[in-house]
Order: structure tokens, then sequence, then C-alpha cells
């Protein structure tokens, strides 16, 4: 599904990640740890194309096909979504349109209110993306997104970040429904999910874990082995292990 190799990327003129290597099949879900500053969400960025982040060494895989210097809306089309840590608030443009934009024109108004509603999302459809929204609506209108894109390769930015422990539940139990953690076999989507805490792994398993330290993959094992590592040692533990 994702391949990278050797991939550099800077901003500002400034080298962020220093030859990251990641590999992600279809039907897995990652989790990506690091401290604040690590390059955690350059990386995402670089994924899924956004100009300023530009990728001066090595390669971008999705689904076979190299995308390296694909644009944004090309590697959305393919089928790439990402759930941003602070999306921005669009005037102008109510949430209920961007929906129907992420559908393509696949479902009627009474899909999207269905959807809607299973994401507590009834009462904000008409409001301007992410205008006055809390913390855990925001979440919860960019999973809204997501599922109305269904994109093949579902990328997650701190998806648990300003949420409540009510809202956490259902974040997650749509995360699972959108990666098709229900199905035990022939699952077709794959997620890299940042995490700082780690909190939303009590709700959405990932099967491996890597560990980004000052732009680079130090680590690489079972997702909750490098979680309960970093618990008990720290990111300084991190660091002495890669020394």
């Amino acid at each position: 599904m994702l391949k990278i190799e050797g991939l550099h990327v800077e901003t500002h003129g400034k080298e962020i990640l220093h030859g990251v290597n990641l590999h992600i099949e279809a039907g897995e879900t990652h989790a990506l740890f690091g401290p604040n500053g690590s390059g955690k969400t350059t990386l995402l960025m670089a994924i899924m194309g956004f100009p300023r982040y530009q990728i001066t060494e090595g390669r971008i895989w999705f689904k076979g096909q190299d995308i390296t210097h694909a644009s944004l809306d090309e590697r959305a089309r393919l089928g790439i979504g990402m759930s941003f840590q602070r999306p921005p608030v669009v005037r102008g443009v109510k949430t209920r349109d961007m929906v129907r934009a992420c559908m393509g024109g696949r479902e009627d108004d009474e899909a999207v209110a269905r959807l809607a509603e299973r994401l507590n999302m009834g009462e904000l459809m008409d409001r301007e993306i992410n205008y006055g929204f809390s913390g855990g609506e925001i979440k919860r209108s960019e999973l809204l997104q997501l599922l109305a894109q269904m994109p093949d390769l579902v990328l997650l930015d701190e998806p648990e970040s300003g949420v409540d422990l009510v809202n956490i539940a259902l974040i997650g139990q749509m995360i699972n429904e959108l990666l098709q953690k229900e199905q035990k076999r022939n699952r077709t989507r794959a997620g890299l999910i940042i995490t700082h805490t780690g909190h939303i792994l009590d709700y959405v398993n990932a099967s491996k874990g890597y560990v980004l330290l000052n732009g680079s993959v130090t680590c690489e094992r079972d997702a909750h082995e490098c979680l309960d590592s970093i618990k008990k040692n720290g990111y300084e533990g991190c660091v002495k292990c890669q020394k």
C-alpha cells in the first residue's frame, strides 16, 4: 500500500527528515511515536503532498505507483486521506457541502445525514467548517470527511489531541470502521497514526510501531511494546537504545 525509501524532506530551507524508510501493507495499521518537533507531522504532510514540504531525496510509492512528485489533489484522487491535528477554519463553506464533495456525488442528502448522525454532527452540518467548533467537534468533523471519502490509505495526526473521554470512544469506534477493523480478513485499507500519548491505541489496534527522533526512524517493533517502552523509559530511553 505505502512504501517510503530513504526520504529526505525540507521545509523553509531546513531539512527535517533524514532518510526515513517505512512500509505498510494493505489492511495494516501502524503507529508513529516521537516527541514534539521530531518530524512526525512533516512525514504525513510529505506523504500527502503539501507543496511546502519539499522531497529532496528518496521515493514514495503508493499502490505500486511512484507518487514522489505527484500533486496533493492527485494523491487524494488515488486514495490517500488525512486528518489534521490542527485543521484550519474554512469560512464560507458549510460542513455539509464539504462532506458532499468528499463523497464525490456518490450519495444523496439522506446518506449524508445518516453519516452525520453517527458522529453526532447533525447540528453542525450547516455551520462553516470548524468555525467555533470544540476540540472534539473538530476531530469528529475530520473523521466525517474521511468516512465520506473512504480513502485506501488513512493518515491520522494525533486523533486523540484535545478530545475528552466521551468523544475519544466515538472517534476510536469510527476509526476502526474506517480501517475495516471489524473485518477479520480481506481488509483493503491501511492506516498510519501519529500519537504522542498513545491513548488512541486503547481504542484502535496497531500492529507495528515506529519511533521518530530528530527526523530519523530509530525503532521499528510491535506498537504496544513500543508504547510500553516509551511509558517506562521516556524518549530518552529510545536515544540510549539507538546508541
